[in-house]
């Protein structure tokens, strides 16, 4: 191979370096000028360039896809589940009724109520009235005055008065008085009058069936009798060996005022307040 055969082969050596160089750069130009292909809008800078890297990039897509496939499974089918819904009609019955009829002869666990008077507070008389009887439906025991006495104290007293005698500090605050539990027409009322009336109510009072468990309001029943005898007690009627203090004497070692020893007093209600103004106006 003579010198200028060798120097033609350099000549286009050269230009084919040449040549790729120019490739090389016309693709870098190419790669600046092309914007992201994919989501360029969030994660391509200006012009084109990315601004996270590929592992991140990667990430995102992968967490993006599995939310999108979550969301996916979340149909309304799991909130409209073939279910019968109270007092709608149903395909399924002969009836077409979805709320089915109790099954003959059954009673809820802990409603079986065997002892009618237990729960009344009345027997069924001879000539099919109601009736009340004077006797507890257990035996009493002092544990269940002391019960019947806690429980007067908190839902009978304000009106009664823990005395008994109708006069407690919201009739005195202007409430319809209540029942004097010394007077004769309660004194000659059965025992079982007072379970009634804490059952369903009586006149101004409202029945305290939800406050007290029925033998509650038998306990506060007896208690209410024992009150009855506490305030019209003899001498005679105080077993043998007991000392007896009169109401005086306990007030005087308790440092009481003299008037606790003294009758209970029974004050008018007090009268509802009148507003001023146009009230006074019209009174005149």
């Amino acid at each position: 191979m003579d010198r200028d055969q060798r120097a033609e082969i350099r000549g286009q050596g050269t230009e084919i370096r040449e040549q790729g160089t120019e490739i090389r750069v016309q693709r870098s130009v190419i790669s600046d000028q092309t914007p992201c292909p994919i989501l360029s809008a969030l994660f391509c800078g200006k012009g084109g360039k990315p601004r996270i890297s590929a592992g991140i990039f990667r990430l995102t897509t992968a967490i993006g896809l599995t939310i999108l496939l979550v969301l996916a499974g979340c149909r309304q089918d799991m909130q409209k589940q073939p279910k019968i819904r109270s007092e709608r009609g149903s395909q399924v019955f002969a009836d077409q009724r979805g709320a089915r009829p109790q099954v003959a002869n059954t009673v809820a666990r802990g409603q079986l109520h065997e002892d009618s008077y237990f729960y009344t507070g009345v027997v069924q008389a001879a000539d099919g009235y109601r009736e009340e009887k004077d006797e507890m439906p257990f035996p009493l025991t002092l544990d269940v005055l002391r019960r019947g006495q806690e429980r007067f104290n908190i839902y009978c007293a304000p009106c009664h008065s823990r005395v008994g005698n109708g006069m407690g500090e919201i009739v005195r605050r202007g409430y319809k008085p209540a029942a004097n539990f010394q007077d004769s027409v309660r004194l000659s009322q059965p025992i079982s009058h007072y379970f009634y009336a804490m059952t369903y109510g009586y006149n101004a009072m409202p029945d305290y069936a939800a406050q007290l468990a029925p033998a509650d309001r038998w306990a506060v029943a007896a208690y209410i009798r024992a009150l009855q005898l506490s305030q019209a007690a003899k001498v005679e009627d105080v077993p043998q060996g007991v000392q007896l203090r009169s109401l005086k004497e306990i007030a005087q070692a308790k440092h009481l005022p003299e008037s606790f020893a003294e009758p209970w007093a029974m004050p008018a209600p007090a009268e509802p307040a009148t507003t001023g103004g146009a009230a006074s106006a019209a009174a005149k």
